[in-house]
């Protein structure tokens, strides 16, 4: 495993990072698997866990807490969010900061997260974030209190989907320590403004959904059919699956002999070097040895990375 630096926050993360959202609250998820798998990839190398308050009202986080704290001698970066008091994604650019994370509901989440993990929180992430807030004195003076006393080490924003130029001006403030933000070989537009933003302050950049919510797994046919109350059955709608499937399969032509499309993928990501790490949904241990050995394989040739520069894809809500 290689590690990078997350910006300005101090803090090393491995490259490859352990997403927790399925082991909250998609279907067919067990307690014991998480935790199995969890225990697998801190073994492997694996030092950035992602999660949410959101993820089964809190159960994710107490997953990660419980199995961190068998490790206290393990230098873990444990990484949670605050959803919108609205509970609403994404958010809209006419909410006021006042409605969506007030400070009273802030603390009142950064005490649960924190009860959860059992531990200081690593790194404090607001779920949504609209730029419209970016100059407003209440979060910023919160942050740096809970900096201050100890209760987070870093502070960053989870940006909204497709939106990935709607944290530029957060980042100029000075105060953000990183950025999530939904990076992957179709969605490269990121890299406009947004990358080049967090260059220039020394903002760490996580990568979500690097394989687009599984059809980057390459396992996806028109047959495939989600459970109604799993959240992949409303993204992979017919419209979105039949636009996506081709494009799947345009990639598979690219495939170098014995490499698969879920390593094309990653490696993608961790060939720019602006990523610090990339969070990827591992639930079984075979998905996290499989995952865990491409950071060692290291970035793709430049020639690849330019072939599949021709497949971004800019979608829009």
């Amino acid at each position: 495993m290689r590690y990078r630096s997350l910006g300005k926050s101090g803090l090393k993360v491995s490259e490859i990072g352990h997403g927790l959202w399925g082991m909250g609250s998609w279907t067919g998820s067990s307690d014991d698997q998480s935790k199995a798998a969890l225990r697998h990839s801190i073994a492997g190398g694996c030092t950035f866990f992602d999660s949410a308050f959101v993820y089964g009202d809190g159960k994710s986080d107490a997953l990660i807490g419980a199995v961190a704290n068998e490790v206290p001698q393990k230098p873990l970066v444990v990484a949670s969010k605050i959803p919108p008091a609205d509970f609403t994604w994404p958010s809209k650019p006419t909410n006021k900061l006042a409605d969506i994370f007030p400070r009273a509901h802030v603390l009142e989440y950064v005490r649960r997260i924190g009860d959860a993990f059992a531990r200081p929180v690593d790194l404090l992430q607001f779920h949504v974030w609209e730029d419209a807030w970016a100059n407003q004195t209440e979060w910023q003076q919160t942050v740096a209190e809970l900096k201050a006393s100890g209760h987070i080490r870093a502070f960053g924003l989870s940006l909204n989907r497709w939106q990935p130029e709607n944290g530029v001006e957060a980042i100029a403030t000075g105060l953000i320590d990183s950025v999530q933000v939904i990076y992957n070989i179709f969605d490269q537009a990121p890299e406009d403004v947004l990358f080049p933003a967090c260059r220039a302050h020394n903002v760490g950049v996580i990568a979500r959904v690097p394989l687009d919510e599984g059809s980057l797994g390459g396992k996806l046919t028109a047959d495939t059919v989600f459970p109604a109350g799993d959240w992949r059955a409303r993204y992979f709608n017919p419209d979105n699956l039949a636009k996506t499937l081709p494009r799947v399969e345009a990639l598979k032509a690219l495939l170098p002999a014995g490499m698969s499309l879920p390593e094309m993928a990653l490696r993608f990501i961790l060939s720019e070097p602006t990523v610090s790490t990339l969070i990827v949904g591992m639930r079984q241990t075979t998905h996290v040895d499989a995952n865990l050995a491409l950071s060692d394989k290291g970035p793709l040739p430049a020639d690849l990375v330019a072939a599949l520069r021709a497949h971004r894809w800019d979608r829009r809500p």
